[in-house]
């Protein structure tokens, strides 16, 4: 139902990368939160071929809520590498591709302000899309809960029916799972739409 509303999915490239942070907290007065994990998962013909995660320490606090959402103590992120140590490897990630990110709204904030505090470079990239702002219409006709985001990672994977990876983590976020869970999440609204107007 409603296939047509997802026909953006359908203007993705076959070969993209999803990117997903875990972090100390929200935004607040004092500016962004550090990224405690960040993850890629590499999609390459439409296939996830590669998931990486990198622990990078922070130099805030980790909320207690936020530790409650990924489960990463302060004690455990001090023994974590410098987020500017690791931004070489990353930025090999991100060159020349297309980054798709589940609520992109947080999340590249949040990193460009962590390269721009490091001054470091970002490398040439072909863009972002944000997956949960592109669903929103398909969400909405299908009566699918919706913050004012968009529908939750969790809501998408379950109306499609996609395996929940999560599940296998007692439910707790992590920025690679995540990662890969939008990849899976997004090919399944590429199908959706892909497969002819319902």
């Amino acid at each position: 139902m409603y296939s047509e509303l997802l026909w953006i999915f359908t203007q993705l490239p076959d070969d993209y990368i999803v990117l997903d942070t875990e972090t100390t907290g929200l935004p607040d007065e004092n500016g962004p939160p550090d990224i405690v994990t960040l993850g890629i998962t590499v999609v390459k013909h439409r296939e996830i071929v590669e998931s990486v995660e990198f622990k990078t320490r922070p130099q805030k606090r980790i909320s207690e809520e936020a530790q409650s959402i990924h489960g990463i103590s302060n004690e455990q992120a001090a023994e974590f590498e410098p987020f500017d140590s690791q931004w070489c490897r990353i930025a090999e990630y991100l060159q020349d591709q297309l980054i798709v990110i589940h609520n992109a709204s947080f999340d590249w904030p949040i990193l460009l302000d962590h390269v721009a505090r490091y001054g470091l470079s970002m490398p040439p990239i072909h863009g972002v899309f944000c997956s949960q702002k592109a669903a929103i219409p398909w969400a909405q006709a299908m009566n699918l809960p919706c913050s004012h985001r968009g529908p939750s990672l969790e809501m998408l994977t379950k109306a499609l029916k996609v395996e929940d990876l999560r599940a296998t983590i007692n439910g707790r976020h992590g920025a690679e799972i995540d990662s890969r869970q939008a990849a899976q999440v997004s090919e399944g609204l590429r199908r959706k739409c892909g497969s002819g107007f319902e």
